[in-house]
Parts: C-alpha cells; sequence; structure tokens
C-alpha cells in the first residue's frame, strides 16, 4: 500500500508543478518519469538480490530507501532534489514483488492464494485511498506535507516489515551479475524514455527513435549474455518457460487494460459538462474512483477460495472477461457519474482477479530459490503495459482534442477510442491467459504451492 500510494501522490499537483517549483514543465516532467524508469530498472534487480542474499534483508533496505526518498521529496524548495527523491522513491518499488514472494517462503501452502490476493489487492488499495488523500492535503495544506504523509507511511510500513515478517529461509547465494544489471537498466531504460517522452519529443523525432532502438538492441545483447552468464540477473531459460512467458504477456496486457481506465476516468469526471465531461472536482472524482481499489480488496478472500478450487488460470480469464465486458458498458452507454462507478468497481473486481492469479501462475512455474527474480520480471511486464497505455492514450486523447475556449479538451471520440484499445487490450490478455500451459513444478516445489492449483 505505501509503495502503490507513490504512484498517484503527485496526481492532483501535477499540473501545478511547474509555478510551484519555478522550473519549466519539461523539467518538472521529470518527476514524474523518473519515478517510472527507476522503478522499471530496480524492481527485477531487488528480486534477485532478495534471491541471492534474503527477500526480508532487501525488502527491508528497499523501505528505508522508501522513507529517505520521501523525506528528501518533503524538504526539496526546487526541482532538482525533488527529482533526486522521487527516483528514491521508484527504487523503492522493488518492494513490492519481493512482499509477494516472500509469502510463499512464511505462508502455509493451504493459505498462500488468499495471501497473494490480499497483497496483491493492496496495490490498489493503496492508489484508490492515496488519490482522495492527495486531493485533501493539498487543497488544505502545502504540497510538501504530502510527502511528510508518504514518509511517515513507509516508516509505519518498515516497522511492521521489521517486527513481523520471519527471517528468510531460503536464499541461494552468489554474486550480483553487475553486467547484466547495467544491460537491462539501459535497455529499460532507452525503450520506457522512447515510450513515456514520445509524445512530447514527437514519435518520429531522432531523440524518439534513437532511445527505442537503442534500447531495443541493448535488450537482444543483453539476452544473448544472460544465456552465457553462470548466475545471469535474469533466468532466460525458465523465463522462456511457456507458462512464465505467456503470464508474463497477458501482464502487459492487463496493465494496459488497467491504465487506459486510470487515465480517461478522471478526465471524463474532471472535464466540464458544457464540454462532454461530468464537471466534478479532484477530491470528488476521487472518490468516485476510490471503491474500485476497496472492490480490489473485498475480491481477495474470495479470490483466494476460486483460486484454491479452480486454480489461478480460470481466474486470469475471468478477470480479463469481466473488464473486457465493462469498457463495452463503458462503449454501449452514456456515461454519467454513476455509470462511471460501476464500470470502474467491474475493472476493480477484474484487476483484483488478475492481480492475484499472476504471481501464483509464476510460483508454478519456478524454482523457489528464482521466486523473488520471477515475480520482479512479473512485476516489470505490468509496468511496461502501463507505460504503453499511457503513451497510446495521450497520443488518441491529443489528436482528437478540440478547441473549449483558449484550451484544447479530449473529445467524445477520443474517449471511446481510449476505451476501445482498453478493451482490446484485455481481450488479448483473456486469450492468452486460456492457453497458458500447465506447469511442470519440480517435485521439491509442489508442496510449496497452493491446494487445487497442480
Amino acid at each position: 500500500m505505501a509503495a502503490s500510494f507513490m504512484q498517484t501522490i503527485l496526481i492532483p499537483i501535477q499540473a501545478e508543478l511547474p509555478q510551484l517549483l519555478g522550473a519549466s514543465r519539461d523539467d518538472t516532467a521529470w518527476v514524474i518519469t523518473v519515478t517510472l524508469l527507476v522503478s522499471a530498472v530496480c524492481t527485477p534487480i531487488s528480486g534477485k538480490l532478495g534471491d541471492m542474499y534474503g527477500k526480508r534483508r532487501v525488502a527491508l533496505v528497499l523501505l528505508m530507501i522508501l522513507v529517505a526518498g520521501s523525506v528528501i521529496c518533503a524538504l526539496s524548495p526546487t526541482v532538482v532534489p525533488l527529482i533526486i527523491g522521487r527516483g528514491l522513491q521508484g527504487a523503492g518499488m522493488g518492494v513490492v514483488p519481493l512482499g509477494i514472494s516472500i509469502l510463499r517462503d512464511a505462508v502455509p501452502p493451504h493459505r498462500l492464494g488468499s495471501a497473494i490476493a490480499l497483497v496483491s489487492a493492496t496495490l490498489g488499495v493503496g492508489g484508490a485511498l492515496g488519490l482522495p488523500l492527495s486531493a485533501y492535503v493539498t487543497e488544505n495544506f502545502d504540497w510538501h506535507a504530502l510527502f511528510w504523509l508518504a514518509a511517515v507511511i513507509s516508516l509505519v510500513a518498515l516497522i511492521l516489515f521489521a517486527v513481523v515478517v520471519p527471517a528468510d529461509t531460503v536464499r541461494n547465494g552468489g554474486r550480483l551479475d553487475l553486467i547484466g544489471a547495467l544491460g537491462l537498466a539501459l535497455g529499460l531504460v532507452g525503450i520506457l524514455l522512447a515510450v513515456s517522452k514520445g509524445n512530447q519529443w514527437g514519435w518520429t523525432s531522432p531523440a524518439t527513435l534513437s532511445c527505442l532502438i537503442g534500447g531495443v538492441v541493448v535488450l537482444l545483447v543483453w539476452g544473448v549474455y544472460e544465456l552465457r552468464v553462470t548466475n545471469p540477473l535474469v533466468d532466460i531459460r525458465v523465463s522462456a518457460r511457456g507458462p512464465v512467458l505467456m503470464t508474463n504477456l497477458a501482464s502487459i496486457a492487463m496493465g494496459f487494460a488497467l491504465f487506459s481506465s486510470s487515465i480517461v476516468f478522471p478526465q471524463l469526471l474532471g472535464l466540464p459538462t458544457q464540454t462532454g465531461g461530468l464537471g466534478l472536482t479532484l477530491l470528488s472524482a476521487s472518490f468516485v474512483l476510490m471503491p474500485s481499489g476497496l472492490a480490489m480488496l473485498a475480491m481477495s478472500p474470495v479470490a483466494g477460495r476460486l483460486e484454491r478450487r479452480l486454480g489461478p488460470k480460470p481466474l486470469l480469464v475471468a478477470g480479463a472477461l469481466l473488464i473486457a465486458l465493462s469498457y463495452i458498458g463503458a462503449l454501449a452507454f452514456d456515461l454519467d457519474v454513476a455509470l462511471v462507478l460501476v464500470f470502474n468497481i467491474l475493472i476493480g473486481v477484474g484487476i483484483g482477479l488478475g492481480y492475484a492469479a499472476m504471481p501464483t501462475l509464476i510460483m508454478q512455474a519456478v524454482p523457489r530459490s528464482e521466486t523473488g527474480a520471477a515475480n520482479g520480471l512479473n512485476t516489470l511486464m505490468r509496468a511496461l503495459g502501463t507505460s504503453i497505455a499511457a503513451a497510446v492514450v495521450a497520443v488518441i486523447l491529443t489528436e482528437s482534442s478540440v478547441a473549449f475556449g483558449d484550451v484544447m479538451v479530449p473529445s467524445s471520440a477520443g474517449f471511446q477510442a481510449a476505451f476501445a484499445c482498453g478493451l482490446a487490450a484485455a481481450a488479448v490478455c483473456a486469450v492468452i491467459a486460456f492457453f497458458i500451459p500447465k506447469p511442470k513444478p519440480h517435485p521439491e516445489e509442489q508442496a510449496s504451492l497452493p491446494e487445487g492449483v497442480l
């Protein structure tokens, strides 16, 4: 919850950052971008370090970094220290897959499915509660109070983690593949920079094409290198197994489907009624969006029981289909506040089912010693899906904008096209999930899996 709260903390003041920090819009955009880039790079590396040296130990370090980043942001008078602090917050996001991986080592097998569903649901809860909380703090206090609040939440998480989470029992030791980590970082930064900045730089500009092509080439060379290393950062052979590969592909599609609504619904709720929007304030709109995250939490025990009875694969298919049905409803009806509330809750339930299923699908197919790295890569795939969605939907809404006074605002046609993209992503996720093959875990792994998932 603390980590996911960091993703929504700046939404209420994002447009005001240039004025608040006395910097250009291009400079303040890095306050958002740096968190995405650092999180994408650090998440798989953190997972690998957790497998090597202990997941609890690495998670505690990441939570310390999260606290430090929040304090630096809270004390930042200008844009540069704020970017540094936000980068540290991004590094702390690696605690999410590590927390899920710890469950495999610390929770009895018959409770593992429900535990994974609960922890996965807190990702939605943190974001859902973060938006209205951030909006309220912004309206009533200095914006630095947002980061003091983030620091307190992170510190509480750190203390509870140190007190409650048991010591590590599974470590595989070895040395970190530094060349592999550098190659992965360069490749990911190149691709994500192109995706996140393409709309601003121009999709055919030399900067965008250089980052995109360079990132792809680096990752191809990195993949060849990883196949030849004794203890690779990412075991390509394990990642290429049918269940792992297809679950990761489904994760990209589900991340896209999730973020399409996360971009469109807030804008639709906040735009003036004269432009086809619903005319709500940011605080009011956040309360309409909040039940989606709470629905994820409410579904977690149900998802755990369904997973024990049916297995994770049907859960992922059902979640994707529910998201697809929600987008069909958004396309078919003339949306008002009540319908946005209903469809967003249904999307939250679908995401809750899918996010509960994906870590178990991954853990079924990888050795216990690689749980952290595999979950870190899966989390990265979800983030890649959300990044692609942000870029694609931004282009759609920008290209379809219409004039309203002195400003350009998204049109209803743009919203419809964005919903159609979300529908397509959800359908792709359902199809991929349907064809995920049964895993063939090692004999020693079977005892650690939830009952009923084999």
